[in-house]
């Protein structure tokens, strides 16, 4: 009975040894990377990927050695049925827990996309589409749900002005709703509470106040005049004056070619303002925090007219003779 028990103890001993042997090897596996000094790479992990098959992506671009060991390493842990997909940058210099490590809390590869300021929705929709963040008729779709504006509590029917202006950071499978509801969130951030109050003090709505913005950004050269071309806008607004401001009646062309001819100026669209008085229905890009500022903030000015000097720079009048005169000038070059 003796020599049985023995013999039992003995074989549970050796089992402990060999199970120890084997969770030791595998934690010194998981320690060592597979190259001492390795390029970073991408791995893609797609949505239903198997764990097996992700570890053998990794073999098969190097970055681990021993796909097996790898397996039973998160197996042990646990994790070999929580990797989250998405872009990783991982290198064969990491040890395979530090991979497993990323892989598990979806470290993913951040792609970034640059929204310059006087961007329009479709323009936006084209940076984030060359950025490799989705298509650009779904991010467009997305943008001009009247549905989705009123539940992000914009009132308007399309998010355009609303998409502030920046560099922005999103994982490669991101949706368009997600991306712009953060754009949104930002210029919420900009557009503050004190900014609100004013644009009420001044008989503004929030949109009105986007909506001159994105003039004022449309038509600004030089930084410097942002506020000048404001009080232009204000003091037309005010005398009841058309705006006639070349950007707005661009954007109400489809398919604009780049040629502002006298039949656009004629045609009556919602944005033409040589045609309508006050403001256009809505924002006509995105303006940045300065062209807000203007538009809340005008410089106190006489002014009701200017003309590109084509050098970046406006001479500004405050009659329509001296306008004319300047246009003779920097326009005709009489």
């Amino acid at each position: 009975m003796k020599r049985i028990v023995t013999l039992i103890v003995f074989f549970v001993l050796v089992v402990a040894a060999a199970a120890a042997a084997v969770v030791l090897d595998l934690l010194a596996y998981a320690g060592t990377p597979a190259k001492a000094e390795a390029e970073v790479q991408i791995v893609t992990v797609s949505p239903g990927d198997s764990f097996s098959a992700v570890a053998q992506r990794l073999a098969d671009q190097e970055l681990i050695s021993a796909p097996i060991k790898f397996r039973r390493y998160a197996r042990l842990r646990g994790f070999d049925k929580a990797v989250k997909a998405g872009e990783y940058t991982l290198s064969a210099a990491m040890p395979p827990r530090r991979i497993l490590s990323d892989l598990v809390q979806g470290n993913v590869m951040l792609r970034r996309v640059t929204i310059p300021e006087g961007y329009d929705l479709v323009q936006i929709a084209a940076a984030v589409a060359d950025a490799g963040l989705g298509d650009e008729k779904t991010f467009l779709a997305a943008a001009r749900d009247a549905g989705f504006v009123r539940e992000m509590g914009i009132e308007a029917d399309t998010f355009e002005g609303y998409l502030f202006p920046d560099t922005y950071f999103f994982p490669k499978n991101e949706s368009a709703r997600r991306m712009i509801a953060a754009m949104v969130e930002h210029f919420r951030s900009v557009m503050t509470p004190q900014w609100r109050q004013r644009a009420e003090q001044i008989g503004f709505s929030v949109h009105q106040a986007v909506t001159l913005a994105s003039i004022i950004e449309k038509e600004t050269g030089a930084a410097f005049e942002r506020p000048l071309i404001a009080s232009v806008f204000h003091n037309r607004l005010a005398k009841k004056m058309r705006l006639e401001s070349d950007p707005t009646v661009i954007y109400g062309v489809d398919a604009f070619d780049g040629n502002l001819t006298r039949r656009h100026l004629r045609t009556p669209t919602a944005y033409n303002t040589y045609k309508r008085r006050g403001l256009p229905p809505g924002p006509i890009a995105s303006p940045g925090r300065a062209s807000l500022k203007a538009a809340l903030y005008p410089a106190k000015s006489d002014f009701l007219y200017f003309v590109s000097k084509k050098d970046g720079t406006h001479h500004f009048s405050t009659t329509f003779r001296e306008h004319r005169a300047a246009v003779r000038k920097y326009q005709l070059g009489r």
